[in-house]
This record gives structure tokens, sequence and C-alpha cells, in this order.
């Protein structure tokens, strides 16, 4: 029977002797949740467990793309497509889309898409991913944009050319299942990935997703994927983790992942959440357009950040800094946050 360890984290002021740092981040933790597929969980003190078992809760994380992971990130959703779900059609010049990324001053790393993959999207050739991002990623470099630009594909040829124009991390919804040429490509090019859980592909991944237990299951595909991503020559000190949030999953999936989003510290790498604006957003707050589902998000952005989750991706940058501001600085109570 495989046991499962998660920190029940917490950020109160008042942090008791005996408490561990998260991963070097902002929060703490004294307890662990030990869940296992066959039996109930049990909540027991974490200086109960091996301490060789809490190692990746208890290890700071590498810097990623040149940003430590000491504090929460804000990774900014710039889609230059014509159909993404929320913001499809409105960056697909580049002047466009470089004046958008100028706005978004607060974010810490830029993310450009250039294939929606929204449910039922269907797949961009990549030639005509190419022609919409590297173009985009050519004039942000040489606009002086400051900060690191991330590649969301699932294509090595869209990687290779988004790379050479000057982005830093590749972001792979698919985990790294659909183009095996990715891994291998990121591994000679020493670039950082992110490594995400998807059950399907965009195109059907909405059409009735099933999962044993949908939290473990998450935690063992993107488990399994670093493994091979580290064998494949790419190390943990260069991957990021996500969930997945929305993707071949349900209202009640989406909920059992967010309600314990700390397990994934166990994988030993930074997290990533992206589910600004996402659809069970607005089947939770009622909201139909996902441009108004900017409460929402930041309420789930924030409820990530008490995960101790070091990444958040978001359309709404600016409203987003604030309310990290404002959170941790309440929490900290201190100016510093």
């Amino acid at each position: 029977m495989r046991e499962y360890l998660r920190p029940l984290v917490q950020t109160d002021p008042a942090r008791p002797s005996r408490a561990m740092t998260l991963a070097g981040g902002w929060a703490w933790f004294t307890h662990v949740e030990i869940v296992s597929r066959d039996r109930p969980a049990v909540v027991v003190p974490a200086s109960e467990i091996d301490a060789a078992r809490l190692v990746p809760f208890v290890s700071p994380r590498p810097t990623v793309a040149g940003l430590t992971m000491d504090r929460p990130r804000i990774m900014g959703i710039l889609n230059v497509t014509p159909d993404s779900f929320s913001d499809g059609g409105k960056h697909l010049s580049t002047d466009s889309a470089t004046a958008a990324a100028m706005a978004m001053s607060a974010a810490d790393i830029i993310d450009i898409g250039g294939e929606s993959t929204r449910p039922g999207a269907a797949t961009v050739p990549a030639e005509d991913e190419i022609a919409r991002t590297v173009p985009v990623i050519a004039a942000l470099r040489a606009s002086g944009l400051i900060q690191p630009i991330c590649i969301d594909t699932r294509k090595a040829a869209v990687a290779d050319q988004a790379l050479a124009a000057g982005a830093a991390l590749v972001n792979d919804v698919s985990g790294f299942t659909f183009d095996p040429a990715l891994a291998p490509l990121c591994a000679a090019r020493g670039a950082p990935v992110c490594v995400m859980h998807a059950q399907g592909d965009p195109e059907t991944m909405q059409e009735n997703p099933h999962y044993e237990n949908v939290l473990l299951d998450v935690y063992d595909f993107l488990n399994t994927q670093i493994g091979t991503l580290d064998d494949l020559g790419i190390p943990r000190t260069r991957i990021v983790a996500d969930p997945g949030i929305g993707f071949g999953k349900t209202l009640e999936h989406n909920l059992a992942l967010l309600a314990r989003l700390s397990l994934f510290h166990g994988l030993g790498v930074p997290l990533l959440l992206g589910a600004s604006r996402k659809r069970f957003i607005g089947t939770l707050s009622g909201v139909s357009q996902p441009d108004q589902r900017m409460p929402g998000s930041l309420a789930v952005a924030l409820a990530a950040l008490k995960h101790g989750t070091q990444f958040v991706r978001v359309h709404d940058v600016p409203e987003t800094a604030q309310a990290i501001a404002l959170w941790r600085a309440s929490v900290a109570g201190s100016a510093d946050g």
C-alpha cells in the first residue's frame, strides 16, 4: 500500500519552533496528512515521519528562468490566437501583443501561446503556431522586455524557434506526451520546463473525464513524467509541475485538487496553478463571460498561495499583483510581506 504525504500548510506569524519551512518559501507546517488509495486519511505530527520522506517538502526550490522561489510569482498570459476562450483575437498583431506584454509589468514571467487549448479546440499546425508566436517573442526581446518569456506549446518545432528568439521556459499542457521530440530538445537546450497534467487532448478532454482518485492519479502522472524528463536530461532543478485545472476534469475534480494542492509539493519541484477565468469559476459564481471572472480568479490564486504554490498563471496581472501584495502584508502583519 503506497502512502502519500500532504503537509497541512500554514502562514500564521505565530510559528512554533518545531515548524518546518515549506520548500524554502513563505509557508510552514507541523503536521502532515497521510493519504492512500484504500484507507482513510490520517493526520500526524511531521516529527513522526521519517526525515528522508520529508526532504521533498523542506528542500528549497532552485531558481527557475532566473526567478527565485522564495515568494509568489505571477505568470502573465498572452495568447496570440484567434480562438482562446477568454482573449482570443485580441493580440493577433505583433504591435498589439507587444503592447499587451508591456502592460504586464507586474508579471514575473510572460507566457505566450499560439494554440488555443480550450475545450474543443483543434490542433494548430506547427508552422501557424510559429508564425503567431516567434515574431512576438523577437519583438519583445528587441523592445527591451526584462521579464523572462515562456513559450506555451506542445511541439518541438515551435519550442525550437521560440527558444532561439528569446524564450526561456517551455510550458507543455500535454505533460510532454504529445511530441516525443520536445523533451530531448529542451534537454539539449538546457531549457527549464513546466509539465502539466491533462486527461485527453483539448478537442476531447471534457467528454466525460473519469478518475479512480483524481488527486492521486494526477500526482502519479506528474511524478512519472518528472522521472521520465529527468532520465531524458532535464533535471528536477529545471522542472515546474502543474496539476492542470480544467484539463480533462469536472467541477468536482477541480475542487478536489484545489483543496489539497499541497500534496504536489511531494514532487520536489515548484508548483504552478493555472485557473484564471476558467469555466468552473463561472459555474460557481454564476458569471458566464470569461473576462468578467477576475474576482473569482483572484480568490483561487490566493487560495493556491495558501498552499505554498509558487506560480499563479493569470490573465489579470495588475489586479493579481495588488491582491498578492495585500495578502502577503495581511498574513505577515507587515508591509514587508
